[in-house]
């Protein structure tokens, strides 16, 4: 297997979760939608502005490596504690799926060059991109299984 095979699959698998971490599926899967919005004294997050931050990182860093017309949003942190409505959750989730699923084509396209400079940013690559959001991801999943703990809403 080629060098640049294997980094691509080493990538792949990052970004998908697993080994040392687990994935988005397990963090979020059989979360009680009345626990969405809820808040354990002392965190200053709920599953829905985690959900939600991780998506408009993902899905900015996903537009950054791509177009370079992108603007950044201001904030990436939603308003509220709770989701509107269950449409917005799922809304997010499907979002969040769609957007790494944009992440791992990138990644996974042999045209991609992962080590050339963005030709818009500062120096950034797809490959740092894509680390980048595996390690942003990865920490915020952590911080769902906390928080789920907390609120005894974890079985694991």
């Amino acid at each position: 297997m080629s060098e640049d095979k294997a980094l691509r699959e080493h990538l792949l698998d990052l970004l998908r979760g697993g080994g040392a971490h687990l994935n988005f599926e397990q963090a979020f899967a059989g979360l009680p939608a009345k626990l969405r919005g809820a808040r354990p004294r002392g965190l200053p997050f709920t599953a829905w502005r985690l959900l939600e931050h991780m998506r408009i990182a993902q899905w900015d860093i996903l537009e950054f490596s791509r177009d370079s017309k992108h603007v950044s949003p201001e904030d990436y942190w939603p308003a509220g504690d709770r989701p509107p409505n269950a449409a917005a959750w799922e809304h997010s989730v499907n979002s969040f799926r769609a957007d790494r699923k944009a992440i791992e084509k990138l990644v996974a396209d042999p045209k991609t060059d992962l080590n050339a400079r963005i030709p818009h940013g500062t120096g950034q690559t797809v490959l740092r991109e894509a680390l980048l959001v595996a390690d942003h991801n990865a920490y915020h999943l952590g911080q769902v299984v906390m928080l789920r703990r907390l609120l005894g809403a974890w079985k694991g």
